[in-house]
């Protein structure tokens, strides 16, 4: 049995065959796609089956005639419209066509438009993965060790997060922030291979105009960035994969918060409320206030809280989820 038995991508219309039509002399196909236009060059052959439909845009899985390996294509339609989706998609592009790691999604390629004049779809195409952590995480699927054809003592689960931490490594050596780090943009394969994607909210560390914008889903979210700190490290990615190891381990996300404060809430009531020692990231004095006067809880013991995590796994997760980003581990002894 591979990882992901009856779980094959999001089960959109797997099994449906979708004829297309040849446009420009031949040079693309021309595919309804549920109602909407996909337009690939000819070289991406039938069958194409859609596996997925995001607020960026329609995923469609395709086969490369050239190397004769499956592929995801996501058209993003009408990329130029909003400047700031346009952005983020430039933005994903120059990154990843410069990151080469097998943690890491790989973009094989950009498909040019037909007409340069009627420039308005981007098509990016890579590399197929079959699912992602987010449907692993809420399937009903047991989560053991014999679901992965990998020759590995640890267990699955640590072998996910083994993963996200190695790709995390290297996207931080690269001075990247992914800024956007949560189980749906955790994404696997049949072997449990687990590359991180989505990098349109990523940013390096040497911009300088980034630090006001919105970033990360609040259940992600790291307590400097919901108290709106002017400046932040890859210490925000770390508090988010904290987040993602206890949803992976109890199945359930650690901080559902309804809102900012009911988020701030639930994390100080894992944590407990911040010392003025830990305060000290914050040049905000109106910030230590407002953190001052919210209601005070001690920090739970871990292990109790997490019965079922391995003594090296709490601390760990202990580690990670630290309220001050200047306490937090860091890459190099996340790795150790």
């Amino acid at each position: 049995m591979d990882c992901f038995e009856a779980m094959h991508s999001t089960g959109e219309g797997t099994q449906e065959k979708i004829k297309g039509a040849l446009t420009h002399g031949g040079r693309y196909v021309q595919y309804n796609v549920h109602g909407s236009l996909f337009e690939v060059s000819s070289k991406y052959v039938p069958p194409i089956r859609p596996i997925g439909r995001g607020a960026s845009g329609l995923v469609c899985a395709a086969v490369n005639s050239e190397t004769r390996q499956e592929v995801a294509i996501k058209k993003i339609g009408n990329a130029f419209d909003n400047i700031v989706d346009a952005k983020r998609t430039l933005r994903e592009i120059k990154l990843l066509r410069f990151m080469d790691h097998e943690n890491i999604i790989a973009i094989k390629d950009i498909i040019r438009p037909p007409k340069k004049e009627a420039f308005n779809d981007v098509y990016i195409v890579y590399e197929l993965m079959d699912t992602d952590l987010h449907q692993i995480i809420r399937s009903n699927q047991s989560l053991t060790d014999d679901h992965c054809q990998v020759s590995l003592t640890v267990s699955l689960l640590q072998y996910f997060l083994y993963q996200l931490l190695r790709g995390l490594k290297y996207v931080h050596s690269a001075k990247v922030l992914h800024r956007d780090l949560k189980p749906s943009n955790l994404l696997l394969n049949a072997n449990c291979d687990l590359k991180i994607g989505d990098f349109g909210l990523a940013r390096t560390t040497t911009e300088t105009d980034f630090m006001t914008e919105y970033v990360v889903p609040r259940w992600y979210r790291a307590p400097e960035l919901l108290l709106n700190c002017s400046e932040y490290t890859a210490a925000i990615d770390v508090w988010s994969v904290g987040c993602i190891f206890g949803e992976i381990m109890t199945r359930e996300p650690l901080f559902p918060g309804k809102d900012y404060v009911h988020q701030l809430r639930l994390i100080t009531e894992l944590v407990g409320s911040p010392d003025d020692s830990s305060l000290g990231f914050l040049r905000s004095n109106h910030a230590r206030r407002y953190v001052k006067q919210l209601p005070q809880y001690p920090k739970q013991k871990f292990p109790a809280r997490f019965p079922n995590m391995s003594p090296a796994a709490t601390d760990l997760l202990e580690k990670m989820l630290v309220f001050d980003p200047n306490k937090r581990i860091t890459g190099t002894k996340r790795n150790s």
